[in-house]
C-alpha cells in the first residue's frame, strides 16, 4: 500500500523516504524553499498542500522548487483559502490553474475546516464533504483526499472534518461515477 507522511524539517526528508512514497508538505510550510527542496533531491514524490494564504497562481513556484531538482513527481493539494477568520473556501476557478503545474487532489474534509473557533477546538462541516468532493470532481481534480473514522466524534484529531466510514463505500461509488461523465466533456 503506497503511504504518505507530512515532514517538517529538511532532515526529515531522507528518513522519511526510507520509508514512504510520498512526502508531504504541509501548508504553512508550503512556501519554504529549503524543505520543499529537501523532499524533491529524494526523488520521493513531493504533494504541496497549497496554504490557505496562497494563491493558485503562486503554487507554480513551489511545483517549480521540486522540478528544478530532476524530480518531476510533484502533486498540489488544494485545501482552500481562509475566509475571514474563522472559515474555509474552495474556489474551484484554481483548479484548471494549477493543473498547468502539476497534478491537483483536493483534501476535501480540510477544506471543510472550521478554525478558530471560540472553543479553541477547530469545528467543521461534514455534511458537505458529498457535495464538496462532487464539485472537485466536476471541476477536474485529479484525487480526493477525504479523512474518515468509524467513530468520527471519538477520533483523535479532526474527527469534526470526517466522514463517517460507514459512507465512504456510497460516497466512492458515487464520485467514480460522476468522474466517467465529467470524462465524457
Amino acid at each position: 500500500v503506497p503511504t504518505v507522511t507530512d515532514i517538517h524539517t529538511e532532515q526529515d526528508a531522507a528518513m522519511a523516504a526510507e520509508y514512504v512514497d510520498v512526502l508531504q508538505i504541509p501548508a504553512f510550510l508550503a512556501r519554504q524553499t529549503d524543505l520543499v527542496v529537501a523532499a524533491a533531491q529524494t526523488g520521493k514524490t513531493v504533494n504541496i498542500k497549497k496554504g490557505q494564504f496562497m494563491s493558485p497562481e503562486s503554487m507554480k513556484h513551489a511545483v517549480n522548487k521540486v522540478t528544478e531538482t530532476g524530480n518531476e513527481q510533484a502533486i498540489i493539494t488544494d485545501r482552500g483559502t481562509m475566509f475571514g477568520y474563522q472559515d474555509m473556501i474552495v474556489d474551484f476557478r484554481g483548479v484548471p490553474t494549477m493543473k498547468q503545474f502539476a497534478p491537483v487532489v483536493l483534501d476535501v474534509t480540510h477544506s471543510l475546516q472550521q478554525p478558530n473557533q471560540s472553543s479553541g477546538v477547530t469545528g467543521g462541516r461534514p455534511a458537505l464533504i458529498g457535495t464538496m468532493a462532487r464539485a472537485g470532481v466536476a471541476a477536474g481534480v485529479d484525487g480526493l483526499f477525504i479523512e474518515t473514522h468509524f467513530d468520527c466524534a471519538n477520533a483523535k484529531s479532526d474527527g469534526a472534518n470526517m466522514l463517517d466510514l460507514g459512507l465512504m463505500k456510497k460516497l466512492l461509488t458515487d464520485l467514480v461515477a460522476l468522474r466517467a461523465i465529467v470524462n465524457e466533456f
